[in-house]
């Protein structure tokens, strides 16, 4: 019978210091981090992502950061099949894996062992449901899968589709598709004041468009990422491209960006309060001896 690898999951809303406690903890136990996030595996995206840095990666390695093409698809089924690749990869040095993130279905997909059949594109389905707004889109998934409808990411339409594609063909929510996890986890979650919370969002946006995030979403325009694929993209990427476009002024979408960054975050934590593994961490020092007692 062979041993279940150990599995340290860090989770939290969008802002809450994620990167960095996974980043300190990886130092100090010999860890390295294995990103969770839907947007940081594309390259070129990374002011608006929050991207750790190249510095910051060389204090932890970290794994599917910039694995993908933004003009293509990259699912959930991508994702659960690399992040076991990487996952393997690292335990089997005798280093210990760090899964870290705030693409919640993406997390549990991996940590609870999820099994994704192999759907094909439904070419008349997709054409047909192509036609349709997101909000279209959004109420069909609620009535066939509920709670994968509040966890989704409403304005993408591509996920919604696959979504619906794959209900329909293997006719359960696929939450019901579910295997025993192949890991020993530990769940740790980042515990912060609303307040706080929201003051760290309003500073981090301030941040990331003096650092050039403006000029990140022309340049992906330029290269020709269609702004139909940003806009499902979301957040940050949605709302600057339609300021490019000249659909919004600049305090509308930065209004708007904060808005839906700070309900991305509420929707974050409904997600994880579900969660009652979850170790809910204010600290480095408490996170630390979680590990401790956990490793040892």
């Amino acid at each position: 019978m062979s041993i279940q690898p150990v599995l340290i999951v860090i989770v939290g809303p969008t802002a809450s210091g994620k990167s960095n406690l996974a980043i300190k903890l990886a130092r100090k136990f010999n860890g390295e981090i294995v990103s969770a996030d839907s947007r940081q595996v594309f390259s070129g995206m990374d002011i608006g992502t929050g991207k750790v840095s190249k510095a910051e990666q060389r204090l932890a390695r970290h794994y599917l950061l910039d694995i993908a093409n933004p003009r293509k698809e990259y699912t959930i089924a991508h994702f659960q099949r690399d992040a076991q690749v990487a996952i393997q990869n690292i335990a089997k040095r005798g280093r210990l894996p760090f899964l870290v993130g705030g693409t919640a279905f993406w997390i549990d997909a991996v940590a609870n062992g999820y099994h994704f059949p192999h759907v094909k594109p439904n070419k008349a389905l997709r054409k047909k449901l192509s036609k349709l707004s997101t909000d279209t889109l959004l109420s069909m998934l609620k009535k066939l899968d509920p709670r994968r409808a509040k966890s989704i990411d409403k304005r993408n339409p591509y996920r919604l589709i696959r979504a619906i594609e794959i209900i329909r063909a293997t006719k359960k929510p696929v939450q019901k598709i579910a295997r025993e996890s192949p890991y020993r986890l530990l769940w740790l979650g980042i515990s912060v004041p609303q307040n706080k919370l929201r003051t760290n969002i309003h500073r981090r946006l301030l941040a990331r468009m003096k650092q050039g995030m403006v000029a990140e979403v022309k340049r992906l325009l330029q290269n020709g990422v269609p702004a139909r694929r940003l806009l499902s993209i979301g957040l940050e990427y949605r709302f600057i491209t339609l300021y490019l476009q000249g659909k919004l002024t600049k305090q509308e979408m930065l209004a708007k960006i904060e808005f839906a960054i700070r309900h991305y975050a509420k929707r974050q934590m409904t997600w994880w309060k579900r969660n009652l593994d979850i170790h809910w961490v204010r600290s480095y020092r408490e996170a630390r001896t979680l590990l401790n007692k956990y490793t040892t």
